[in-house]
């Protein structure tokens, strides 16, 4: 997973409530095996017209929205079904981090899981940052748990456990794989019986 200390980027607002994962990436493309590819599907259903062209009202297909990162957004983002594909699609189209007013539990846990930061900040200051310019640049700072931008610095909290496995880049294989030695170690004093 890639460290996440300190990101610079630009916002696109979408300041839905309720965004659920249907929505993020709807089950018609849920047939790919691996993580990636997701990105293009990404809100497909608002993101294109019937005829494939990109819906031009909708913000993500805006081009001063082009090339952002942070995506600012409701409260209930990610409410719906467990998909951990909702997370792909967000981290494969280029974002790194979400600012909502709350998540659901699963989606939540699956874009942790997955190096994508999902931020809690109220509505006044999400509202803050969604109102700059589309070329401000935004600064998270995880180590300091703050969100700064000419709108202000706001801070955020997060599970120290969570902290540290983004700042070190730590998923589950990476945690398993700083006890190699003892892995290695382990299987090779088994006893022949278990083999």
């Amino acid at each position: 997973m890639e460290k996440f200390t300190i990101h610079t980027g630009t916002k696109v607002p979408l300041m839905n409530d309720n965004i659920d994962t249907d929505q993020i990436i709807p089950k018609g493309f849920l047939k790919r095996i691996e993580k990636t590819g997701f990105g293009e599907f990404m809100f497909d259903e608002w993101r294109y017209l019937p005829d494939r062209s990109p819906n031009p009202e909708f913000p993500l297909n805006f081009p001063e929205h082009q090339g952002a990162t942070v995506l600012i957004s409701g409260d209930n983002f990610g409410s719906g079904s467990s998909r951990e594909h909702a997370a792909w699609a967000l981290t494969d189209y280029g974002f790194r981090a979400i600012i909502a007013g709350s998540y659901s539990d699963i989606f939540y846990m699956n874009a942790l899981k997955n190096g994508l930061l999902p931020i809690v900040l109220p509505l006044a200051e999400r509202e803050a940052l969604a109102e700059l310019p589309a070329d401000e640049m935004i600064e998270i700072n995880l180590a300091d748990q703050t969100v700064d931008s000419a709108a202000g610095v706001f801070h955020f909290e997060i599970d120290p456990t969570w902290k540290h496995k983004l700042v070190n880049g730590l998923d589950d294989i990476g945690i398993t794989l700083q006890y190699v030695d003892l892995i290695r170690q382990y299987e090779e004093n088994r006893p022949s019986y278990w083999q």
